[in-house]
């Protein structure tokens, strides 16, 4: 009896792995075949247009415009990848670090790059796997250790002990990782439109709507398959992520211009593009939830309500995790791609945030 009252909560903890994973592996199954019928439509009504692709040789020049800063690199001696970033403002200024999230790159800061510019070091890094900066073939040089040793590797590299941390989407998972795991190397946080990881994984287990809205996380788990469909008739889904009336910029935003577009088309239809970013993805279930979580530095949480993929209730929760001050501000009418759907009012607050003191709680 003792014995199986020893060997009872090993049981549970099995059971409880073995549910999670079939829960994981049959969405997966599904998210599949919503998107095989999806490619199966799109070639019976028009196969010659599902495969169609246009040859971008050339980056649109406001990828140079140098209003927003310098394009620079720097090789990390440990992992041995190179970065790419673009930096504005002096050096020796406090410094700005800028994660954007998916499927974007440094240019989806262009608006903060600008605005901060005047009294910071503001940098926008390709993260790894994007853009301009080095990707591993491997799926597992994307596990969030990896991703978090960047951001550390990265700082000292730019000659940077801390930094005020800003993240979007993805970027702000792995801003809030930072303020994790290495607190001493971040002054102020500010995440959009991504709350505290434990509460993303609670959450998304006991509410079927954040599930269905999380199924890409699913759905990407699949090998080489997500992304062919992003790629089909000329990167049509991802056009759609940023201009559709469901998830694209609200209503009262900033839209994106013709040629913001496709910046954002000719970065990810070069080759191989698009494994990397989703190659982070492909870890995520391994990694989550976490063993150490409470943040404790200061934390401005900023939301758009109309995001499409993140329910705003997980931003109210967010605040049990943060044993510092804490600001939540949630903006109506705005949607997920908040710091360029509503870059004026997003400004604003950040400068706010950052000229306040901040007292601990």
């Amino acid at each position: 009896m003792a014995r199986l009252r020893d060997c009872l909560p090993r049981l549970m903890i099995t059971i409880r792995s073995l549910l999670f994973w079939s829960l994981i592996y049959c969405y997966c199954g599904l998210c599949a075949s919503i998107n095989l019928l999806k490619l199966l439509w799109s070639i019976g009504t028009g196969p010659a247009q599902t495969f169609h692709r246009l040859a971008r040789e050339h980056p649109p020049a406001c990828l140079n415009d140098p209003s927003l800063g310098t394009h620079c690199y720097v090789r990390i001696k440990d992992s041995g990848l190179r970065f790419h970033y673009v930096a504005a403002g002096e050096r020796g200024k406090p410094l700005i670090l800028l994660l954007h999230g998916f499927p974007e790159f440094w240019y989806s800061w262009r608006h903060q790059l600008r605005e901060f510019k005047s009294e910071y070091r503001v940098v926008a890094l390709d993260l790894r796997g994007y853009g301009e900066t080095d990707a591993p073939i491997h799926q597992e040089n994307y596990k969030l250790d990896c991703l978090i040793t960047d951001i550390k590797d990265i700082l000292d590299s730019l000659g940077y002990s801390k930094c005020i941390l800003i993240g979007h989407d993805w970027g702000g998972m792995i801003a809030w990782l930072i303020a994790i795991c290495y607190p001493e190397m971040v002054m102020k946080l500010i995440v959009i439109n991504f709350p505290h990881p434990n509460v993303f994984t609670e959450y998304i287990l006991r509410h079927p709507a954040q599930l269905f809205k999380s199924s890409y996380y699913y759905f990407f788990q699949i090998p080489w398959f997500p992304e062919f469909m992003f790629s089909i008739n000329d990167f049509k889904a991802l056009k759609h992520l940023f201009t559709s009336h469901s998830t694209g910029i609200g209503r009262k935003g900033c839209r994106l211009t013709t040629e913001d577009l496709e910046a954002y088309i000719y970065v990810f239809s070069q080759p191989g593009a698009l494994t990397g970013p989703i190659n982070h993805y492909r870890n995520i279930f391994s990694c989550l939830p976490l063993k150490h979580h409470m943040v404790t530095t200061p934390t401005l949480l900023l939301w758009g309500e109309r995001d499409a993929f993140m329910e705003v209730e997980m931003a109210e929760v967010t605040k049990i995790y943060v044993k510092n001050y804490f600001r939540l501000t949630i903006l109506s009418e705005a949607s997920h791609w908040l710091q360029q759907d509503q870059p004026d009012i997003v400004n604003k607050l950040i400068w706010t945030f950052l000229k306040e003191e901040t007292r601990k709680k």
